[in-house]
């Protein structure tokens, strides 16, 4: 764990002592985008337009916020036109890093060592956290975004034109927006970023605001969906898939290592029904690793875990029948 200062690397912890105890996320830096014709999106600059081969997604299996890239990349059929290499689940002292003689954690694209030399290659004085997902442009050698909540908006509609690509799947569909931006909105601030709040809090006011938070927001989630299948319409939304990434983490990781610990999602009567149905969506379950999620957790976080023993449990089960045909029809790739 660390950050760069002025563009050279320094391994620190979140210091919560200047925010009263309260974890405090940073903003992402890089916010362009990609565009069908290379028009400026957004935010950001001209000159990057969808190209079959020309980026690549930099990301881990255990981080929740990458994790809903990589969900998106697979349900829009992106694989043959955005590469991804996948760091390691250890991020120590290092922080994100490769590791050069593992097929499966190495940079076939820059050969770097470490996450932070990305970012220090495109930005020398860079200052702040180094985090994934990334996506790296190969013709220009920049990084476009470390946004998650941009790349998947831009994995949504961007490349719908390359073959194979399933233009027809819209996750952000015009019609949905305001309804999805307002889930989205109380779902990031207390459940996807609440239970880091929980997690990283160094004060018991600050920890209990956010449980609090955090378990209002998952009763009102349980409630919502206890008559729909779906958060907003009748079919999966980005919705969705932001909340998905941090459910299917939730009983392994962040019930006991966070201590958010009132109840598991599987204690929930539709959220357990829920996350079983969107995880059974085809290709979705090849995007979860359960083992790396928690190895990331545990061993890397030694704040949290001095003794990094990574617990065995516990049992879960993706696989079981979600039970909610009755509500509407599942998703079709």
């Amino acid at each position: 764990m660390g950050l760069l200062i002025d563009g050279r690397w320094h391994d620190q912890w979140y210091d919560t002592k200047k925010t009263g105890g309260k974890f405090e996320r940073e903003s992402a830096r890089f916010r362009h985008w990609v565009t069908a014709d290379g028009s400026a999106g957004p935010s950001g600059d001209r000159g990057f337009e969808a190209e079959s081969g020309r980026y690549h997604l930099y990301v881990s299996l255990a981080c929740p916020w990458a994790h809903r890239t990589l969900v998106l990349r697979t349900l829009k059929g992106l694989e043959s036109h955005i590469g991804v290499s996948i760091v390691h689940p250890d991020m120590l002292e290092n922080g994100w890093e490769f590791r050069p003689g593992e097929s499966a954690h190495s940079d076939a694209v820059n050969g770097a060592r470490y996450l932070h030399e990305l970012y220090s290659k495109v930005a020398p004085d860079y200052t702040g956290r180094v985090t994934v997902p990334v996506l790296w442009d190969r013709h220009q050698g920049v990084i476009v975004s470390n946004e998650s909540a941009d790349i998947i908006r831009m994995f949504n509609s961007a490349f719908d034109a390359l073959p194979g690509v399933r233009e027809s799947l819209d996750f952000y569909p015009r019609e949905l927006r305001s309804d999805i931006d307002a889930v989205n909105s109380r779902v990031y601030d207390t459940v996807n970023n609440g239970v880091y709040k929980a997690g990283f809090a160094t004060d018991q006011v600050a920890y209990e605001n956010a449980f609090d938070a955090l378990f209002e927001t998952l009763d009102w989630l349980d409630d919502r969906l206890a008559n729909r299948r779906y958060l907003v319409g009748n079919r999966p939304t980005e919705a969705d898939w932001r909340l998905f990434t941090t459910l299917v983490r939730f009983d392994a990781v962040y019930f006991s290592h966070f201590k958010c610990n009132r109840l598991r999602v599987a204690d929930y009567p539709h959220l357990s029904g829920y996350v079983r149905d969107l995880y059974q969506v085809p290709g979705v379950a090849g995007t979860v690793d359960i083992d790396q999620i928690k190895r990331h957790y545990y061993v890397s976080q030694r704040t949290i875990n001095p003794t990094q023993i990574v617990p065995v449990g516990p049992l879960l089960n993706f696989d079981s029948a979600p039970e909610r045909e009755a509500l509407g029809p599942s998703l079709t790739l």
